[in-house]
């Protein structure tokens, strides 16, 4: 097993001035801030994603004939649930956001 090294040297600035090394600390802190709005940005994706279904699988509900009946009730089904589920996410998400950032 390799044990990851973190680079602490210091890093030159915009100006020829020395930053000062960021600690084990400040990087994890970093580190959780950038995954924490990663995870923000999928699920916001995610949920239009989610919606876009729900208007093509409505399409195909009101397809008529063209699609076999069980299709159109699934998709039905499925036009009625996402937008829901999608709300329901994006609540959750922002519920969360608000106490993790503290």
């Amino acid at each position: 097993m390799t044990v990851t090294q973190l680079n602490l040297k210091a890093r030159t600035a915009a100006g020829g001035r020395m930053e000062t090394p960021e600690t084990a600390t400040q990087r994890i802190r970093r580190l959780q801030v950038e995954a924490k709005t990663l995870a923000r940005e999928q699920i916001e994706t995610l949920c239009d994603e989610l919606v876009m279904m729900a208007q093509r699988a409505q399409e195909i509900a009101d397809g008529g004939d063209a699609y076999p009946a069980g299709v159109r009730e699934m998709a039905s089904r499925l036009a009625a649930d996402l937008p829901e589920r999608a709300l329901g996410m994006q609540s959750i998400s922002e519920r969360l956001s608000g106490t993790l950032n503290h």
